[in-house]
C-alpha cells in the first residue's frame, strides 16, 4: 500500500518509524526522476545559430580591426587609413557592401560548430561536475568554463588563421592601387587556396599557428563568462 507522503509530515505521531522511512524513500526518488538530464542536440543547434547571427551582427567591425591592425604605416607616417570610420568609408566604396563580409564565410562555416563546441562542453561539464546535492561551487563552474575553451580552440584557431588572412586581401589589394601598382596583378586567396598551402609547406601544424594566444585568450574569456553568466550564486537575471 502506498504511503501519502504529505500527510506523513503533517501528522508524524500517527505513523510508524517504517512509514516515515518509506515516504522519505519514496520523495528522493521522485526528486531523481525529475532531476534534469543533459541533452546534447539542443545545445548544438542553440550554439550554432547564436554563432551564426553573432557573426553577422559584428562580422564588419571585426574586419575593421584586423585592416587597422596590419596596416603598415610609411616612412612619413603616412596612413591608409585615419580611423576606424575612415576604413569603414574607404572600404564601402572600394569593395561595396559584400567587401564588408570578406572572409566572413569561413567565419560562418566554423562559428558554427565552435559555438556549439563551446556552449555544450560547457554545459557537459557542469553536468558532471555538479555535486551529489545539485550544487555547483563557483570553482568547479571556472573550471567548465576553461575546459569548454580548451575545447573549442580545435576550431577557433584555424578559424582564426583564415578569417584574418582573408579580411587583409581587400587591403592588400588596395595598397597596391595607392602605390601605383594594379590590383589584378595581386593574387587571389581564398579559405582553400590558404588550407592547402599551409597544409602543403607546413602540414597540419600549420593550422594551428599561434595556439598558445588562441588558447590564453579563448580559456580566460571562457572561465569568466560562464562563472558570470550561468552562476545562480550572481544576482542576474533579475528575479520576478
Amino acid at each position: 500500500m502506498g504511503v501519502n507522503k504529505a500527510y506523513v509530515w503533517q501528522h508524524p505521531s500517527r505513523w510508524s518509524r517504517q512509514q516515515v522511512v518509506a515516504a522519505v524513500v519514496q520523495d528522493n526518488t521522485a526528486m531523481g526522476d525529475q532531476q534534469p538530464k543533459f541533452k546534447l542536440l539542443p545545445k548544438i543547434l542553440n550554439g550554432g545559430i547564436a554563432g551564426i547571427v553573432g557573426v553577422t551582427c559584428v562580422f564588419p567591425l571585426d574586419l575593421v580591426k584586423t585592416r587597422l591592425q596590419n596596416q603598415q604605416i610609411g616612412p612619413n607616417g603616412e596612413r591608409m587609413y585615419n580611423s576606424m570610420l575612415d576604413c569603414f568609408r574607404k572600404t564601402y566604396r572600394q569593395e561595396g557592401y559584400f567587401g564588408m563580409y570578406r572572409g566572413s564565410g569561413v567565419n560562418i562555416l566554423l562559428i558554427t560548430p565552435e559555438k556549439a563546441i563551446k556552449l555544450t562542453a560547457n554545459d557537459f561539464f557542469r553536468h558532471h561536475l555538479t555535486t551529489k546535492e545539485g550544487k555547483l561551487p563557483i570553482q568547479r563552474e571556472m573550471m567548465a568554463g576553461g575546459l569548454a575553451g580548451m575545447c573549442q580552440i580545435v576550431v577557433t584557431t584555424p578559424m582564426e588563421l583564415l578569417k584574418i588572412q582573408l579580411q587583409d586581401a581587400g587591403r592588400v589589394a588596395a595598397q597596391a592601387v595607392a602605390t601605383g601598382g594594379n590590383a589584378a596583378t595581386v593574387p587571389k586567396i581564398s579559405a582553400t587556396s590558404i588550407t592547402l598551402r599551409l597544409l602543403r609547406e607546413k602540414g597540419i601544424i600549420g593550422l594551428y599557428k599561434g595556439t598558445a594566444a588562441t588558447m590564453l585568450r579563448d580559456v580566460s574569456f571562457s572561465v569568466v563568462y560562464f562563472s558570470a553568466v550561468c552562476s545562480p550564486q550572481l544576482p542576474w537575471p533579475p528575479q520576478g
